[in-house]
């Protein structure tokens, strides 16, 4: 299982950096749970990070707007970008969601054939009106997408979990894989839900807030320690 770490500039990325991490996610909370930073700040990031190590730039929670979502993927792989997030919040159903990663993969293929395309819902989906999480695994497979994704759209302490039980969870995972792709879940993940989300098929932990000081991911900052002992828990498994 591979860690994602995600820092919103480049003094967190080199936390994450030295703290281990598998892929360096640039993503901005301030403008949601998959919220999108700047190209000059995915560009700054991709500079300071080994190349081989791995970064991913989110597009953002994204309205039903596939043209806008497709520009947007450009910039992100102008940028540098390795993986291309895309959270499916404005689509309420699969016919939406998969408009939009059509676009995506597209405009993603075109560039660049090796960047990898993760098709985001949302576990909690049914509090912002988006697409079934459970519709996103035939979305990101049908649209020709590399990963599938669930996380949670509202961030008020309440994780995946609350959403999903493990059953669930195994289910989303075994139709990824089912279609050959990788599976990435996150959504408020603590260190002692890494054990059981390995367990249930999870290729790809996303992280933000538990590699923060104070647990915090609004109000605090990436910490290579913090990042470091996620990692070694996850090399445990």
């Amino acid at each position: 299982m591979l860690l994602l770490i995600s820092p919103i500039n480049t003094q967190e990325a080199r936390e994450a950096i030295d703290g281990g991490a598998d892929i360096i996610d640039v993503k901005n909370p301030k403008e949601g749970s998959l919220g999108a930073n700047f190209p000059w700040v995915i560009r700054s990031i991709r500079e300071i990070t080994p190349k081989d190590m791995k970064v991913s730039a989110t597009l953002g929670d994204v309205p039903y707007k596939p043209g806008t979502v497709a520009l947007a993927a450009t910039g992100a792989v102008v940028s540098g970008a390795d993986y291309i997030k895309v959270g499916l919040y404005g689509t309420r159903n699969y016919d939406e969601a998969r408009e939009v990663m059509d676009g995506v993969v597209q405009a993603v293929k075109d560039l660049r054939e090796d960047a990898l395309v993760v098709a985001s819902g949302y576990a909690d989906a049914h509090r912002v009106g988006a697409v079934d999480p459970m519709e996103i695994p035939s979305v990101a497979a049908d649209a020709g997408a590399d990963l599938a994704m669930v996380d949670t759209a509202v961030k008020d302490g309440k994780t995946l979990f609350d959403f999903m039980d493990p059953e669930k969870i195994t289910t989303f995972t075994d139709q990824i894989h089912d279609y050959g792709l990788k599976s990435a879940l996150a959504g408020s993940v603590q260190e002692d839900q890494l054990k059981i989300l390995h367990d249930l098929g999870c290729d790809v932990v996303g992280i933000r807030g538990a590699a923060c000081t104070g647990g915090d991911r609004n109000q605090g900052s990436i910490h290579h320690r913090a990042v470091s002992r996620l990692k070694s828990l996850v090399s445990e498994f």
